[in-house]
């Protein structure tokens, strides 16, 4: 499983995300149902952090947030 499939996972699927938008270092995403984004299963497919505010997720990934978020758009338009 790639960083990006692990980290859609821990989201919730394709179906649980409304937005996701790469912000700098950080991937700013809202969520369908925020009972369904797992913290633990995203700091295992490697996020440093993980903020949750309602249905917006942060997840803090670095550097690579452009990249990883284009990785997701690919993976849930499949």
């Amino acid at each position: 499983m790639t960083k990006a499939e692990g980290i859609l996972h821990a989201l919730g699927g394709s179906d649980n995300l409304k937005s996701l938008e790469p912000c700098i270092t950080r991937l700013r995403v809202v969520v369908n149902d925020p009972e369904k984004v797992n913290e633990s299963g995203l700091r295992e497919s490697g996020a440093f952090g993980v903020v949750l505010q309602g249905q917006v997720v942060q997840v803090v990934v670095g550097p690579e947030a452009d990249d990883l978020g284009e990785a997701i758009s690919e993976l849930t338009n499949e």
